[in-house]
């Protein structure tokens, strides 16, 4: 059985079918990129998956139970985690103290005093950081941080709660092309050693055609494509949708595909 299974997944906004009866799998161990040009339903999509919207039709199952109509925060417990395009950390907080945060949102603690919290779980947000390569620089305000290091503290934050699914929305925007290899690189270690799927849409295809085990193309809110990098770089309905007829991916690795 898939870990994730979506299944004839529907969504309108008035008389706009914004995603139309798309279905897809995704495999522990897996990283899957949702991609498409702009308008195709990728950010709808991702959203019914993470809870943020209702579906108007169909259904997503996370190792065969049901996720819609579920809140977030339930998602959430139940095993999914989530990075966003512009990194939700708190800049006024350290970066251990961030990933101590997400991990007092994981096991439902709250406290009214900073002072508290920052006893709780240090050595669990350390090991975390650790994982991405963010040990070292536990104590420094996220405010201090480059960019880069930011999304890694993120990442830090997405696991917080051990998750069997990932789901991370543009995770390279605003960074360096170095960056954006060395975030999807561990990314991708992450996913192995882990064990857990991903689930990301991305606007560079240079990192989707690098990383992505399989991608999954969206247009005007249609599934049009389905495979590994091979299949869907010769694919004539992803060329006609990017570039129109008569081009090809090779020829445009580097393009960008706004979400």
């Amino acid at each position: 059985m898939s870990l994730l299974e979506v299944r004839n997944l529907s969504k309108k906004f008035g008389g706009n079918l914004a995603v139309d009866d798309i279905s897809f799998d995704l495999h522990q161990g897996e990283l899957l990129a949702l991609i498409g040009p702009n308008g195709a339903g990728k950010t709808t999509t991702f959203n019914m998956v993470n809870g943020q919207l209702n579906a108007t039709a169909g259904s997503v199952r996370l190792q065969g139970t049901e996720l819609i109509g579920l809140a977030p925060r339930k998602i959430a417990h139940m095993g999914v985690g989530r990075t966003f395009q512009i990194a939700a950390t708190f800049a006024s907080l350290t970066v251990v103290e961030n990933v101590q945060m997400a991990l007092l949102s994981h096991y439902r603690k709250v406290y009214s005093f900073l002072s508290v919290a920052a006893d709780q779980y240090r050595d669990e947000a350390v090991a975390l950081l650790e994982q991405v390569g963010m040990q070292s620089q536990a104590d420094r305000p996220c405010s201090e941080l480059a960019y880069g290091d930011v999304k890694r503290v993120e990442l830090a934050m997405g696991l917080a709660n051990n998750p069997k699914l990932l789901l991370m929305d543009e995770p390279t925007a605003g960074m360096a092309p170095k960056e954006r290899n060395e975030l999807m690189a561990l990314t991708k270690k992450l996913v192995v050693e882990r064990n857990m799927a991903v689930l990301f849409t991305e606007h560079s295809m240079d990192v989707v055609f690098a990383y992505a085990d399989r991608m999954i193309v969206l247009a005007r809110g249609k599934l049009i494509a389905e495979g590994d990098a091979n299949h869907i770089r010769n694919h004539p309905k992803v060329q006609e949708v990017y570039f129109g007829t008569g081009k090809t991916f090779e020829k445009n690795q580097s393009t960008q595909a706004t979400t």
